[in-house]
This record gives structure tokens, C-alpha cells and sequence, in this order.
């Protein structure tokens, strides 16, 4: 019972974080515009999303390190990683933004998108494993 009231209220958190970090984005980062064929269009890069994503992989590092190092309980691992980084974290968005960038003819921005966010992703969990080790 104790695990499920850590992931909701954990999942809470982290859906707010995300909703903050899409909101600072949203309102701080600067987009460009080019001329197509379909008129005047947008073009963006997932910021907010590859940072939610990293975060989150370090947040699941961190619990997986501190559960086995530091002996933290699975109700507290599983309100940190299925709670708090799976209510921040977003495949979706990361999966939607990387076809956004393929329909605006930007391909290699979008094996970019793929490649960083796996290569800082992986990076971040094994530094939240190592740092709590």
C-alpha cells in the first residue's frame, strides 16, 4: 500500500516537472521560421523533452544505485522511478518530436534527436548508479 501511495504521489511531482520544464521551454526558446511549400513553417528542436528524458534516466539511476548501496526500500525505488522519473520522463513526446523534425525535412536533426537522447540518457542512468554505488 505504502509503494503505491509513493508512486502516485511521486507521479504527481514528476508530471508537474514535466509540465514546468514544457512550459519554460514553450515560453523561453526561440524558433526560427522557413518558407516551404506549405507556406511559412516552424521549425523547433525538443529541448524540453530531451532534458525530461536525461532527468529521468538519472532519477532511475540514482533509485537502482541507492536501492542496492544505500538499502533503499522497494516502496521508496519504485515511488522514484515508476513515480517521479515515469511521471517527468515522455517516449511519446520524444517519438512524436522526432517525426515532427522528419515532416519538416530536417533528417538529420532527427538521428540527432535519436542518437542524444540515447547517448545522454544512457549516460545519466549509469552516473545515477555510479554515484550512489
Amino acid at each position: 500500500m505504502i509503494g503505491a501511495v509513493l508512486v502516485g504521489v511521486f507521479g504527481v511531482m514528476g508530471a508537474l516537472l514535466r509540465f514546468a520544464v514544457d512550459s519554460w521551454f514553450a515560453h523561453h526558446s526561440s524558433t526560427r521560421s522557413i518558407r516551404t511549400g506549405r507556406g511559412k513553417q516552424k521549425l523547433h528542436w525538443p529541448w524540453a523533452t530531451l532534458l525530461v528524458n536525461v532527468a529521468g534516466c538519472f532519477i532511475i539511476g540514482l533509485s537502482h544505485g541507492a536501492a542496492a548501496g544505500l538499502e533503499l526500500g522497494p516502496d521508496w525505488q519504485a515511488g522514484l522511478s515508476a513515480g517521479l522519473a515515469g511521471g517527468l520522463t515522455t517516449f511519446s513526446s520524444w517519438t512524436t518530436a522526432t517525426v515532427r523534425l522528419i515532416a519538416e525535412s530536417r533528417v538529420g536533426a532527427a538521428a540527432l534527436n535519436i542518437a542524444v537522447n540515447l547517448v545522454l540518457g544512457f549516460a545519466a542512468a549509469a552516473a545515477g548508479i555510479a554515484l550512489t554505488a
